[in-house]
């Protein structure tokens, strides 16, 4: 049986996000393995983690309580990649792609999150 997160859009949409700050923050200086690099990682990581466990729960109000954890992780993650362009780390593209991606999964979560609340 497929889970119900697996069916959820921006669960698989901030997989991709994942998938695209690993990609992104392997170019990273090495000092930096410890640093911003395992932060973005962590943040990135958080976000589809807390869609799963929200969509796992039954009350809608511990559900939207996890999406909205992984809202602060999408939000961790956008000023971490606004102190990377500044550091250099990454080009102005690499930069907006990541944006794309962040923002369609902001939107995306926070229409889970409505919708959840329209059902309380």
């Amino acid at each position: 049986m497929e889970k119900a997160h697996k069916k959820l859009n921006v669960w698989n949409e901030a997989i991709e996000l994942v998938t695209k700050v690993y990609s992104t923050s392997s170019q990273f200086p090495e000092n930096e393995k410890f640093g911003l690099t395992s932060q973005m990682r962590r943040a990135a990581v958080s976000i589809p983690s807390n869609i799963a466990e929200g969509a796992a729960r039954q009350g809608a109000k511990d559900a939207i309580q996890f999406f909205v954890i992984a809202r602060g992780s999408l939000s961790e993650l956008d000023t971490q990649l606004e102190i990377v362009l500044k550091l250099n780390f990454i080009s102005i593209d690499e930069k907006n792609k990541l944006q794309l991606q962040i923002d369609k999964v902001d939107s995306l979560l926070s229409g889970l999150i409505r919708y959840r609340k329209s059902k309380n």
